[in-house]
């Protein structure tokens, strides 16, 4: 999805150096991290494997084809990689069917963004067919692109998602928010430059130089991510 960006200057408040917010969606604006670990356990049951718990801090934030590829290593199950992703995306959006919760503190952040006109990007690991089912849920209206992770060569921790992302909407990744709740996704933000905001979902991220690690989007508004600009 993609749409004409007006100028940057028309965008966002007067005198303000943020020209975009790009946003992760799996643990940062939906509660749905949990879904995928219960989709692979799932799955994995079928296939008469137990997954370790301790798994899911490896698998957690990553593409597809990294994420299953180690499962399917870790366990030697008799499946192959273009197989689960099937089996994995199916059990995923079924759950999503169901129910689809919202981190707290989405709605408000989306809505005060987009009142004040500031260009937003989704940019997630997930599936185009994954994406295009949550965004009937948290509105697609409210983003310029979305970028889903079968759609680039290399995904996160990969920074080209987030450069194409920042490229779609006509911005400097060095002036654009990233919000993003793994370190897998926090590391591609910033390999491309980008200021990023840490919202841990299933794994501690420790502050860094241009990191900011809040335990809620309640705590993220417009002013708080115009001030992450300086330079």
């Amino acid at each position: 999805m993609t749409s004409t960006v007006p100028a940057l200057g028309t965008r966002t408040a007067e005198g303000s150096a943020l020209q975009g917010v790009l946003l992760d969606m799996d643990g940062t604006l939906v509660d749905t991290e949990g879904f995928w670990w219960d989709a692979e356990v799932e799955v994995f049951a079928s296939l008469g494997h137990a997954l370790d718990e301790a798994w899911r801090d490896v698998v957690v934030g990553g593409p597809m084809t990294r994420s299953a590829g180690f499962l399917i290593e870790s366990t030697g199950a008799d499946i192959t990689l273009p197989e689960l992703t099937v089996l994995l995306n199916d059990g995923f959006e079924d759950r999503i069917s169901r129910s689809l919760p919202l981190m707290p503190g989405a709605a408000r952040l989306l809505a005060e963004l987009a009142a004040q006109r500031v260009p937003m990007a989704l940019v997630s690991a997930s599936h185009r067919r994954i994406i295009d089912r949550v965004l009937d849920s948290i509105g697609a209206h409210h983003f310029e692109l979305t970028v889903a992770g079968d759609e680039v060569a290399r995904t996160k921790p990969h920074p080209d998602p987030y450069l194409l992302a920042a490229a779609g909407i006509g911005a400097d990744p060095a002036r654009c928010a990233v919000i993003e709740d793994t370190a897998t996704g926090v590391a591609a933000a910033e390999a491309a430059g980008c200021r990023v905001v840490a919202v841990p979902s299933v794994a501690p991220i420790a502050a860094a130089a241009g990191r900011t690690v809040v335990p809620s989007l309640e705590h993220v508004n417009l002013p708080f991510l115009q001030g992450l600009m300086t330079f």
